[in-house]
Order: C-alpha cells, then sequence, then structure tokens
C-alpha cells in the first residue's frame, strides 16, 4: 500500500510522543484509521481541547485548567513545606502516594548547562521569591536521581539556605519489593548513605 501524505503526517505527528518510535507510530496510525476512527475522533478532539485549555499554576507551576490549581488553592495543605520536582508528572506520582500534604514547585526541567538550560530557565527566580514572600520553612528536594536531578537539588540548596530555611532531599535506593542482587551500584550507594536509626 502506497503511504499517502497525509498518512504519513500522522504517523510523523505520533512520533513526537516520547518513546514512540516510527514503527510504534505507524501501528498506532493504522489502528485508529482502519479499526477505531471513532476513537480517533474523539482522541483528536480532546487533544484540541487540552492543548487551548490547560495551562500552568501560577504559584507551583504545574499543568492546570485554573490560574491557581486545585492543591495550591486548597486550605488543608500545609503552606510551610514546598517540594521541589522536576515535572507535573512528578506531582501526580507524589500526590498518588498519599504520604505528603504540602505545596509543590515544578521546575520543568532541571539544569543542563550542556543544553544551555541555566537557572532562569527552570523558574529558580519565581521559587526564590515563593520562599521568600510566603511562609515556607521546609524545601523538599525530589528531583530525579541523575547528575543533572542531583546538581539541580545541589543548586536550589545553596540558594534556599541563604533564606534560612531548611532544606531536605527525598531518600533514594532499593526499591519495596527488590532484591539486592538485581540494583545497581549506584543505587545501592545511594541506600547506604541514606540509611536512618531502625
Amino acid at each position: 500500500m502506497a503511504v499517502t501524505p497525509l498518512l504519513s503526517r500522522l504517523v510523523d505527528g505520533l512520533r513526537c510522543l516520547p518513546g514512540v518510535g516510527p514503527k510504534s507510530a505507524q501501528r498506532m496510525a493504522y489502528h485508529l484509521l482502519e479499526r477505531d476512527r471513532e476513537s480517533a475522533r474523539r482522541l483528536a478532539a480532546i487533544l484540541a481541547l487540552a492543548a487551548d485549555k490547560i495551562g500552568h499554576c501560577k504559584s507551583c507551576r504545574t499543568l492546570s485548567e485554573t490560574d491557581i490549581c486545585p492543591l495550591c488553592a486548597s486550605g488543608s495543605r500545609d503552606r510551610t513545606q514546598l517540594c521541589v520536582v522536576e515535572m507535573p508528572a512528578d506531582v501526580e506520582a507524589i500526590e498518588q502516594s498519599g504520604s505528603y500534604r504540602g505545596l509543590y514547585f515544578v521546575l520543568m526541567g532541571h539544569l543542563s548547562p550542556l543544553d544551555g538550560v541555566g537557572p532562569e530557565d527552570i523558574g529558580l527566580d519565581q521559587l526564590k521569591e515563593r520562599c521568600r514572600a510566603e511562609e515556607v520553612r521546609e524545601v523538599i528536594l525530589a528531583t530525579n536521581p541523575t547528575v543533572e536531578g542531583e546538581a539541580t537539588a545541589h543548586y536550589i540548596s545553596e540558594q534556599v539556605k541563604d533564606h534560612g530555611i531548611r532544606v531536605t532531599r527525598i531518600a533514594h535506593g532499593v526499591p519495596l519489593g527488590g532484591e539486592l542482587e538485581y540494583v545497581d551500584g549506584d543505587t545501592l550507594s545511594h541506600a547506604f548513605s541514606g540509611r536512618r536509626e531502625w
């Protein structure tokens, strides 16, 4: 079957999704067109609506349909704690755990000088302003345990400590249910250095 220009554009459009290569994009496009055109129409409509209606919370910068997201607007959150994460999906993951009741600040990335991403690109000026203007007493660094995430956490820690705010870092280590023989050396090293009294 000859690929039409429109089908080719659809496959290329699907490739913008993370983890979707040419073959996966082609499979998705063919599935939607051959077997599920109604779902394709619904998907197109909801994508267009979401692109138009979802922006960023003016306070924490997570994805939101309103100027201030429901978490920031809630009166039941602990406003003395501010958890700094890299992406909105990190907020969702922490919320699903049910273990944190404070507020968030979403960097929308991490420091990466090689890619030209500096402090101003991830909103660190806005973070410092929140720490200065609000009742924040503890900043919890929950960036990813990558080289860039660690560098970002260190940079933020140095900036925030200047304001007399307590800075903590979430622990990293062996996952619950994991077996030590399958855990890599860096993870084990983090687990040992982050150990606590039992």
